[in-house]
């Protein structure tokens, strides 16, 4: 058994004895902070450069270890190689690739949903359920779990996907009605599974992460769950650290492969931009550069929804005038970006995260005093770009490089190119192109994101449009993953649609429950 870290709560609310095992089953801390470890851990050059010979499991494996998971070695191991196994559609699980001289594109999206939330959903619900039962050996549960899951996308279904059928494990997932992706949609309305349910909720992403986490807070609907169905909340979105810390491990794994393809030198600093919503891909890699992957800039890249960016370039995070921009890469379109907490607390504290996180709540507006804005500065830069100049790179990068992004990649690719420096540039690439297919047939065909495809298009599915991509391409592009290509002839199970709000949300899940 490794020597078990401990977590603090971002609001210091609750006592700071919680292990991993603890966080990961809890979610969301008592009075509605995240929970952060007590210490990073470092890795030293020599222990980062050991792994470049060894599998991805391996890798992630170093990183729970590292980080004091308190489970025997052995089996984090075998968790880790269930994980990253035969479900993934290339070996290496998150290959580098050099798309062109100094641009290196992580792709995140080989797992069975398409997208990089595989990276931890194909593995948090392991260690979750091994968190269970070791609870139930213990004799301090006597519940099941309920996980609350609110998306703008990807999340919900590589969270369905991971969860479906887990013993002493139930999961809704609330999406926006019309704010996600024809094929999203699919992938999230036919899953498969006796112990699931997904809604939709009408409004935007930031509505559905508000209800959700409004449920979590109300005692007396968690006192109903327990004593009408003996079930206790949970979460599988990137509030939840065991979502966090598999994403720290593929920054890790990125610079070995980096070092092992001869992208850079041992020791050699690199920039990283990642296309950011929720702040949780990009928080992932300062803990990386925290351990000790040699991480110069992190370029955080925003689409229309440019609130981190404008933060970041000013301190201030102002949502009380903005409005919500829908663009074609909706796992973006979010104004509240629950990680940001998580940051404030490593650079200010938890008093200081309190009285932020209370204006956020009553003001929709904070702004960090100067010591914290110069420490954000020295880590981070932002930008942005709308959504015409994001299908216009993905058109761009085709006929230059001949590669295939996806909007969200895009979106990374053209802040990437603006802020990129003299270090070599590691892009993620969070969805394969695929997941939105319609948009990237308006890239390649130049029409304007507010416009409808030509009339040559209209009726086709989500599914039929890939093929149009295909075609476009000369098949000259990554292959339509066999899962989507399915998806039109796939039973549509869940189709209800609630308002949005705390209440709503509830009366959806005891809906569901008593049924």
């Amino acid at each position: 058994m490794n020597t078990p870290l401990t977590y603090h709560d971002t609001r210091d609310l609750t006592d700071a004895t919680a292990t991993f095992t603890d966080v990961v089953v809890k979610g969301i801390a008592d009075g509605g902070g995240l929970f952060v470890p007590s210490e990073i851990p470092s890795l030293s050059s020599d222990e980062i450069i050991g792994l470049v010979k060894t599998p991805y499991w391996e890798r992630a494996a170093t990183v729970f270890e590292h980080f004091g998971v308190d489970l025997p070695s052995a089996h984090i191991a075998t968790l880790m190689q269930a994980a990253y196994g035969s479900q993934w559609d290339d070996e290496r699980i998150a290959p580098v690739i050099e798309v062109c001289p100094g641009f290196h594109v992580l792709e995140l999206w080989h797992g069975p949903t398409s997208a990089f939330k595989d990276m931890a959903l194909q593995c948090m619900p392991l260690t979750f359920s091994a968190a269970v039962d070791l609870a139930w050996q213990r004799g301090t549960l006597a519940e099941d779990y309920l996980i609350l899951v609110a998306t703008s996308g990807d999340t919900g279904k590589a969270a369905l996907e991971g969860f479906a059928d887990r013993e002493h494990t139930k999961i809704v997932v609330f999406y926006p009605a019309g704010g996600v992706s024809d094929l999203q949609y699919k992938q999230m309305v036919t899953q498969r599974g006796e112990n699931l349910a997904v809604f939709g909720v009408r409004g935007n992403f930031d509505d559905c992460q508000s209800a959700v986490k409004a449920a979590f807070s109300d005692e007396d609907f968690t006192r109903e769950l327990a004593e009408r169905h003996r079930l206790r909340l949970s979460s599988a979105n990137s509030i939840n650290w065991g979502r966090l810390l598999p994403q720290i491990a593929y920054y890790v794994s990125a610079y070995a492969d980096m070092v092992a393809s001869g992208g850079v030198k041992a020791g050699q600093c690199i920039n990283a931009c990642v296309p950011t919503g929720n702040f949780g891909n990009i928080l992932a890699a300062y803990y990386a550069r925290e351990m000790g992957v040699p991480i110069g800039r992190l370029v955080c890249a925003s689409n229309e929804n440019a609130v981190l960016a404008d933060f970041i370039a000013t301190g201030c995070y102002d949502i009380s005038e903005r409005g919500f921009v829908t663009t074609p890469s909706p796992s973006m379109d979010i104004l509240v970006s629950s990680n940001l907490e998580r940051l404030l607390y490593h650079l200010a504290g938890a008093g200081k995260v309190r009285e932020w996180m209370a204006a956020l709540a009553s003001e929709k507006r904070f702004e960090v005093d100067p010591d914290t804005f110069d420490a954000i500065r020295s880590l981070f830069v932002g930008g942005s770009v709308n959504n015409d100049g994001s299908l216009a790179t993905i058109r761009q990068v085709f006929a230059e490089d001949g590669y295939l992004l996806d909007p969200h990649t895009a979106v990374a690719w053209a802040v990437a190119k603006k802020t990129s420096g003299d270090a070599p540039m590691l892009i993620v690439s969070t969805a394969h192109w695929a997941k939105f297919g319609a948009d990237v047939l308006k890239a390649l065909t130049d029409v304007p994101y507010a416009n409808a495809l030509p009339a040559v298009y209209d009726g086709l599915t989500g599914v039929q449009l890939l093929e149009k991509v295909r075609e476009l391409t000369g098949g000259r592009c990554a292959p339509i993953p066999a899962p989507l290509a399915g998806l039109d002839a796939a039973k549509i199970r869940f189709a209800e649609v609630v308002d949005t709000g705390r209440e709503s949300v509830e009366d959806a899940l005891r809906g569901w429950l008593e049924t």
